[in-house]
């Protein structure tokens, strides 16, 4: 089984560069994606509140054969949540869906500049840190603006951005920042939500890879530096996600994918800056 290379994050802990994503996939059947993920070898599951699925990722936890200890679980604050009463009570609700006395990883799931409570909630996790209750906290959709308030006012950095990238959305005007502050680039939707899966110029470098479009594209984020959690709930997919350790893109290649950005145009999700949905 290959050994997915560990990143070393800001605050003295490590995750593994590849994990599974568990957004839209359905309770009933979470148990069973992630003992499917876990079975492949994935050691790094990825859920939030606002998912609804995180009993689900406990019992696949529970249920894997595979030490607790071995395994870097992620949740998000859900958007409702950031006042500081309403966030200690969303976390608690998390460790008891997952059944877990610690945390890997809590993320802020979005700014939701709207209701400018960003900061409070940022502070809740800081607390939660220092109580042991999370090993490492972070963000998610967090703009640069964002960022640098959150650490002006604090002087906690957070060890990761999860935010959406993909080779028609490469956000390559965030790099140099979260670059600065050693923040870690987490990749979500990481094949388009699907529309890359179709592009022509990724289906020709895997042709002669012998790789599939989605393993040419997960190993486009590898290669990157970023972290990266697919989402299948297929086994057969997961097992081709997680076989991109075998081989390795050219300098031309990574341009040539990188170079099929769109701007805007390829966000597939919501802007941080503007999305006020509270769930």
């Amino acid at each position: 089984m290959a050994q997915v290379p560990l990143i070393s994050l800001n605050d003295g802990n490590s995750i593994p560069q590849l994990g599974l994503g568990v957004w839209q996939v359905d309770p009933g059947i979470t148990a069973r994606v992630v003992r499917d993920a876990i079975d492949v070898g994935f050691r790094m599951i990825d859920t939030a509140e606002g998912y609804d699925n995180e009993a689900g990722v406990g019992e696949g936890i529970r249920t894997s054969g595979v030490p607790r200890d071995e395994l870097f679980i992620t949740s998000k604050l859900r958007n409702g949540g950031h006042q500081r009463d309403a966030a200690l009570k969303s976390f608690d609700a998390t460790m008891k869906a997952l059944r877990l006395e610690q945390l890997d990883m809590f993320l802020i799931h979005w700014p939701v500049p709207g209701q400018d409570q960003y900061v409070e909630a940022w502070k809740t996790l800081i607390e939660l840190q220092q109580e042991g209750r999370i090993k490492s906290i972070g963000m998610s959709n967090f703009n640069q603006d964002h960022l640098e308030r959150i650490i002006g006012e604090t002087g906690v950095v957070p060890v990761v951005n999860q935010i959406e990238l993909h080779p028609y959305f490469t956000q390559a005007d965030k790099r140099e920042f979260l670059k600065s502050k050693d923040i870690h680039i987490e990749s979500y939707s990481p094949l388009g939500s699907g529309a890359v899966l179709k592009d022509e110029t990724i289906k020709k470098i895997g042709a002669a890879k012998g790789k599939s479009i989605a393993q040419i594209i997960v190993r486009w984020h590898i290669q990157q530096g970023n972290i990266v959690i697919p989402k299948t709930t297929h086994a057969d997919r997961m097992q081709e996600n997680f076989d991109v350790f075998d081989f390795e893109l050219s300098a031309d290649e990574m341009q040539a994918i990188t170079g099929l950005d769109k701007g805007e145009d390829g966000r597939t999700g919501s802007d941080p800056a503007t999305n006020n949905d509270t769930f």
